[in-house]
């Protein structure tokens, strides 16, 4: 095990590396928003060229919020989907492989990725490659090796990017992060986040419990025929061959299990863990650690909860974070010393307490916040998180969750799978991107793609 020190010193290199990063991909993205090969132009009247791959569910949703755009081609592996959306956009290409888009890149600007967690990676990648705007669904990628190298991607395409974590953009999380970065609370070194949503692993009471209204405890042996309009083989894309199940599809039952997704941690963690990434100031975890029912080798659990120790950024200190789902609380919640909200994040500083939910937040114990007089606003308003993106592509602002954010996010989120899944506390090393006590954890860090589907 590292000492303290050598610890301390890993990370003052790391950080200021990032730093040069940030500022370069911040000069790069200028650079390429002024090049005529990435857009027709500048006005914000002009509109966007758009593929989309994946049309049905959350991708129905994207489509949607981006449809004042030329929506030029269109992609699902459910045709039935992609027939549904090309009769609200008859003009455009329909594709059922997304690798096929790429063959004519020049036909559109930018990409919305809204594909189940296990191809968003290889997706977004084709797109960052070719410079393409990406717009891609939380949680970025489906493990913690994807989601460093689409970093980079983004940085090295210079392009504009964001995860799809629409509650980024509303006024409580924004709210929220000036109060804790102006000090309402003073300095935070201790902050809880937890989902009450329990769909996963567990016995079959507590999924009755908790009203999880797919219940399965192994992988289907039975042959189902596989839907009309379905095309399996390129659904599961990277994921290793499986015979079709409906355990797996429609809908989000897929994100249960490992081979597809990583859970609740991943999916509600994007949205959740993003407010005290935000307003913390964090980056990478010095240490994971999960707990939870003992794991199974193919489902993700319904409850678990991961605890995650950050250094010193700047002049904030150390700070830990806890993860918990489905039955998971904070023993503050259990003991009732804090409103019962069954979702939430709470922020412990020296000088008080801050419990937000999405749509609302009190400074706690109220009696010692009746004066207070909040922060002025200090962080960019947006419309919508989907408009903050296309103003992005066409003008080359910032956005709110780009790739460079949302990697780290989706990688520390992944990690708290990782850690639960070995039942072991990680030392993490970010610059060589391993657990340096748990060499175990590798295969889980960068998953095994199928040939054919590997990222590029």
């Amino acid at each position: 095990m590292s000492s303290p020190s050598s610890r301390s010193s890993k990370r003052a290199s790391f950080s200021l590396s990032r730093r040069q990063f940030t500022k370069s991909c911040a000069g790069a993205t200028v650079g390429a928003l002024a090049a005529p090969a990435f857009l027709r132009g500048q006005n914000l009247n002009d509109k966007l060229n758009i593929a989309v791959i994946a049309t049905g569910g959350r991708g129905g949703g994207n489509l949607g919020s981006v449809s004042s755009e030329n929506i030029v081609a269109l992609c699902d592996v459910n045709e039935k989907n992609l027939d549904r959306a090309a009769q609200k956009h008859p003009r455009a290409k329909k594709v059922v492989d997304f690798r096929q888009l790429f063959d004519r890149p020049q036909d559109f600007d930018a990409v919305v990725v809204s594909t189940c967690e296990h191809t968003h990676a290889l997706a977004t990648m084709m797109a960052l490659k070719h410079k393409k705007h990406v717009y891609c669904e939380k949680p970025l990628t489906h493990d913690v090796w994807e989601s460093r190298q689409i970093r980079l991607a983004a940085a090295e395409a210079g392009v504009a990017t964001q995860m799809g974590i629409q509650i980024h953009a509303r006024e409580n999380y924004r709210q929220v992060v000036e109060l804790i970065q102006t000090g309402a609370i003073g300095p935070v070194r201790e902050a809880h986040v937890w989902v009450s949503r329990a769909w996963g692993w567990q016995s079959e009471e507590a999924a009755k419990r908790n009203r999880d209204i797919v219940f399965v405890t192994d992988r289907p042996t039975e042959t189902v025929p596989i839907p009309d309009g379905l095309n399996w083989d390129l659904w599961l894309g990277p994921a290793p061959h499986r015979p079709f199940h409906n355990v797996y599809f429609p809908g989000p039952k897929w994100y249960r299990w490992w081979d597809f997704g990583n859970g609740t941690m991943s999916d509600l963690g994007s949205h959740f863990n993003d407010l005290a990434f935000w307003a913390l100031k964090l980056d990478y975890p010095l240490t994971i650690e999960g707990s939870g029912p003992p794991p199974h080798p193919e489902i993700a659990p319904a409850s678990m909860q991961a605890t995650y120790e950050f250094g010193p950024r700047g002049d904030l200190p150390p700070v830990q974070l806890t993860w918990y789902q489905g039955e998971n609380k904070p023993e503050i919640w259990k003991e009732k010393g804090i409103p019962q909200w069954g979702n939430g994040h709470l922020f412990i500083g020296d000088k008080g307490m801050l419990l937000s939910d999405y749509g609302k937040h009190v400074l706690l114990p109220e009696k010692d916040f009746v004066d207070f007089e909040r922060p002025d606003p200090f962080l960019p308003r947006v419309d919508s998180h989907h408009g903050d993106w296309i103003k992005a592509c066409k003008t080359g602002s910032a956005t709110g969750a780009n790739f460079e954010y949302s990697g780290w996010l989706t990688e520390t989120n992944h990690l708290g799978n990782v850690a639960y899944r070995l039942g072991k506390k990680l030392e993490w090393d970010p610059v060589e991107m391993r657990a340096t006590n748990a060499p175990e954890a590798d295969p889980m860090i960068r998953c095994e793609r199928r040939k054919g589907w590997e990222l590029v």
